[in-house]
């Protein structure tokens, strides 16, 4: 079976259905979902409510964290304007659900996490770093799934050689590609990238519309131009 995994989707419903499409096309038959589902997106609770449809194992992320913990998250007008908006948009009940999904899943001979084994907010980026041993500290399996980045690739660690494997954003890449990213993962155990391009642009703009505050403009202009220091 053909495992799609689907990272960082951030309330960004068209992205997530080309995905979906992309996805079935290509003979996915099942999902992993990596976390930070809704904050920050135009539409949270229809992205979530998407999501539940899939046949898929889901683990929670920095996102599902900080909307049931507002507190634990930064406190600048941009994340804690996200997180009333977010909250207020899935409701006590989706908030509290999605906060208490597994940090971390083992499936066959891979680990799946949001950020790495230690945190949902420290990662591994495409060049090596000089904290990456502490962040694979107690991995046993040969490859490694994650996410938070938004930066798609995969290389091997130079702690133990672990395969690090990020699939990128679906709902808000980082690597100036708006093209909404996932990776599939074939039955041979090979990992394809997979880049899939939607209407970013109106995705944008619907944030804008349906939102209010001054953490909006600033997340659309990331989706516009696919960076976190948007101009």
């Amino acid at each position: 079976m053909t495992l799609a995994v689907l990272y960082d989707v951030h309330g960004n419903l068209p992205a997530l259905e080309s995905v979906l499409q992309d996805a079935g096309s290509r003979g996915a038959d099942r999902y992993l979902l990596g976390g930070d589902y809704a904050l920050f997106g135009p539409w949270p609770a229809e992205t979530v409510a998407r999501l539940r449809e899939c046949n898929a194992a889901w683990i929670r992320g920095n996102g599902e964290r900080w909307s049931a913990r507002p507190t634990d998250a930064p406190g600048d007008e941009v994340v804690q304007g996200a997180i009333a908006a977010c909250r207020d948009a899935l409701g006590a009940d989706d908030v509290d659900e999605l906060a208490a999904l597994p940090e971390m899943l083992v499936h066959d001979d891979a680990r799946f996490c949001h950020g790495s084994p230690i945190s949902d907010v420290r990662s591994f980026l495409p060049t090596p770093s000089e904290d990456e041993a502490e962040l694979l500290d107690g991995v046993a399996e040969p490859r490694l799934v994650f996410g938070h980045t938004h930066l798609p690739f995969r290389r091997f660690s130079t702690h133990g050689g672990i395969e690090l494997v990020n699939p990128g954003s679906v709902g808000m890449p980082f690597d100036r590609d708006p093209r909404a990213a996932y990776a599939l993962i074939h039955p041979d155990r090979s990992v394809e990238h997979r880049r899939v391009p939607y209407e970013h642009e109106a995705s944008a703009a619907a944030l804008r519309e349906r939102f209010t505050g001054a953490w909006v403009d600033t997340v659309a202009r990331r989706i516009e131009q696919a960076r976190f220091d948007p101009d």
